[in-house]
């Protein structure tokens, strides 16, 4: 036990730390894994042809259930390292919670029903629920973020004291953008490495207008954040050390292009 803090550790690293790291890794997991199935599912829409819809669907079909037990991991490591945090925010974020809740259901009975009907209507019906419900799926996981960054209004019990349609504010709506414009980049890397011919022309050219998207999005992001939310970057100014991360960060980005072609 620390003496300072008070706090057990392992390795030298104190328990709220620990579990702070178990968690963000987790919830990066699942970012990493389940945003290319909902950026492949968000560009649905763009794909004309059945048999394009049908390959696409294909690709992330046999990963993109699996891909959602991160999902399931984040919740309870959160609830098991923070349960204040875990109460407060599906407190305050309850509206948007729910909704991505809803959209989670739809995605996955529109995969599993589009194909069994011969219908073009009954087809193209789930091709719309697919397509919108991942957007929002990546859209929402943006709005939740943006609010835990900028800060949710609670009292001295921890309890959410805004109101129901505070977290529609402008920065977690740019955040929101942000991370679907991510995700579907994401999801277009993916589905380039799955596709040929024509459709991998297309995916390709897809590829290219949103690694330009979720660039402008990520500058306006940034710039906000400096200019109006200065206690974001107050940990990095207070240590050089921590420079190096936004510089790493940057030369990946930058790196994109190149290991796409």
């Amino acid at each position: 036990t620390d003496a300072e803090s008070g706090y057990s550790t392992i390795a030298g690293i104190d328990y709220p730390t620990l579990w702070f790291l178990v968690v963000g890794a987790v919830f990066t997991g699942y970012g990493i894994l389940d945003g290319f199935d909902l950026g492949a599912g968000a560009w649905h829409l763009f794909f004309r042809k059945e048999e394009s819809r049908r390959i696409a669907l294909t690709a992330v079909g046999p990963v993109w259930d699996g891909n959602e037990v991160w999902l399931v991991n984040g919740g309870g490591t959160l609830f098991a390292g923070f349960p204040v945090v875990y109460a407060s925010l599906f407190s305050a974020m309850y509206v948007p919670l729910m909704l991505f809740l809803f959209m989670l259901i739809f995605r996955a009975v529109s995969i599993e029903f589009r194909g069994k009907e011969p219908m073009k209507w009954w087809r193209q019906m789930w091709d719309v629920s697919y397509s919108l419900a991942s957007t929002m799926l990546a859209f929402l996981l943006g709005v939740v973020l943006g609010n835990v960054l900028l800060g949710m209004p609670l009292d001295a019990n921890y309890e959410f004291t805004g109101s129901w349609l505070s977290f529609l504010n402008p920065y977690a709506i740019l955040v929101g953008i942000t991370t679907l414009a991510l995700f579907m980049m994401h999801g277009a890397i993916y589905l380039s490495m799955k596709t040929e011919g024509k459709l991998f022309a297309k995916v390709n050219r897809l590829l290219q207008r949103s690694i330009i998207a979720f660039v402008i999005f990520l500058v306006l992001t940034t710039l906000y954040t400096l200019l109006y939310i200065p206690h974001l970057s107050d940990g990095v100014k207070g240590n050089v050390a921590l420079f190096g991360i936004p510089v790493l960060a940057v030369l990946a980005i930058a790196n994109i292009p190149r290991l796409i072609s």
